[in-house]
C-alpha cells in the first residue's frame, strides 16, 4: 500500500462482488411488457425492447460528456409518458411516480444470474474499516447498485457511495473519484482506489492524483491484486480489462 493513505475507495462489480447478468434475455422485456399491461400500456416485448434500447442510445448520443452514462429510470419514465393511456393517467399519483424505478429494478432482477462476494472480501473490509474511511465509486444505476450492496451485506461499510448513473458520466471521468474524496473530506492524493479495470479504475483515479490499485478476478472466484501505481512515482501497471460492468 502506498505511504500516507488516509482513505480507500473501491469499485464494486468484478472487484468486491461477482455478478453475472444476461442483458439480452428475452424474458426481461416479456416480464416488463406483461407488467405494463396492468398499468394500461400495451406493448409487445420486441416493441418494448426496441424502445428501451433506442432511448438509451439517444441518451448517450445527446450527452455532452466524454464518457456518458445512461439513466435507466429516465428511460422507463419516457416510455410510460409516451405510451400512457387514460387508464394509466387515472392510476394513483404515488404509484405512477414509482413505476419507472420499479421497472428499472425489475429489468435488473430478471437479467441477474448470479450475485455474490469474492472470497475474503468481508474479512478484508472488516480490517480496513477499523483504520480507514471507505467509499465506493461504481459505474451503474442507483436503482439497483445500493440494493445489491445491501444484498451481499456491504452497504454499511461505505460512505459515500458514488454511482455514475446519478451523475450522467462513467469512469474514467475524474469527477466521480473527486466526488468520493470530497465526500470523505480527504485530499485525493491520500486516497487509494481499488478496482479491476486498467483503463477505468487505474487511469481515471490516477489523473486527479489518487493512488490506484488494480485487481482482476481469477476464474470468477477471487480478486487478485496485480498492479498498483502512485502518481507521484508511477510504475508500469498491467491489468486485464474486466468483462463485468463495474
Amino acid at each position: 500500500m502506498p505511504a500516507d493513505v488516509r482513505a480507500i475507495a473501491f469499485d464494486v462489480n468484478g472487484t468486491l462482488t461477482h455478478i453475472v447478468t444476461d442483458e439480452g434475455l428475452g424474458e426481461i422485456f416479456r416480464a416488463a411488457a406483461h407488467f405494463l399491461t396492468y398499468q394500461g400500456i400495451d406493448l409487445r416485448r420486441h416493441e418494448l425492447r426496441d424502445l428501451y434500447l433506442g432511448i438509451l442510445k439517444r441518451q448517450q448520443q445527446e450527452s455532452a460528456e466524454d464518457h456518458p452514462e445512461f439513466d435507466a429510470v429516465a428511460i422507463w419514465r419516457t416510455i410510460i409518458s409516451d405510451y400512457q393511456t387514460e387508464y394509466t393517467r387515472r392510476l394513483p399519483a404515488e404509484k405512477l411516480a414509482q413505476l419507472p424505478l420499479f421497472l428499472a429494478e425489475l429489468y435488473r432482477g430478471v437479467s441477474r444470474r448470479r450475485l455474490g462476494l469474492y472470497p475474503h472480501v468481508r474479512r478484508v473490509l472488516d480490517l480496513l474499516h477499523t483504520r480507514f474511511p471507505l467509499a465506493v465509486v461504481t459505474d451503474g444505476q442507483s436503482a439497483y447498485a445500493r440494493a445489491e450492496l445491501h444484498q451481499v451485506g456491504l452497504l454499511d461499510y461505505f460512505d459515500p457511495i458514488v454511482v455514475s448513473g446519478d451523475l450522467g458520466y462513467r469512469k474514467p471521468d475524474r469527477r466521480l473519484f473527486q466526488a468520493a474524496a470530497a465526500g470523505m473530506q480527504i485530499a485525493p492524493e491520500h486516497v487509494l482506489y481499488v478496482g479491476n479495470d486498467m483503463y477505468r479504475d487505474v487511469y481515471g483515479p490516477g489523473r486527479p492524483g489518487w493512488s490506484p490499485s488494480c485487481s482482476t478476478p481469477t476464474r470468477g472466484q477471487r480478486s487478485t491484486p496485480v498492479a498498483s501505481r502512485t502518481m507521484s512515482s508511477p510504475t508500469t501497471a498491467s491489468c486485464s480489462p474486466s468483462s463485468a460492468s463495474t
